[in-house]
């Protein structure tokens, strides 16, 4: 049972640090494999007509990309 006890604290003592160490990063969890960008595909469903939501936000993503900030001019 002591086995047990120690081998429990040990967990629990990485997890508190991995969470500890997540929460002062502030990243969102990524794989370490890359990805589905990794083997060639660009986005996450493959319908071929995405919804419209979907739509609207490439549509607004593409118009922010080509616009031009005149505050860095």
């Amino acid at each position: 049972m002591t086995m047990f006890l120690i081998t429990l604290a040990l967990f629990l003592i990485v997890a508190a640090g991995m969470a500890v160490g997540y929460i002062f990063q502030q990243k969102t969890l990524a794989g370490s494999c890359g990805g589905l960008g990794s083997i060639g595909i660009d986005k996450a469903c493959n319908c071929d007509n995405p919804c419209e939501k979907r739509q609207e936000r490439e549509r607004k993503a593409e118009q922010e990309k080509n616009q031009i900030d005149i505050k860095n001019i």
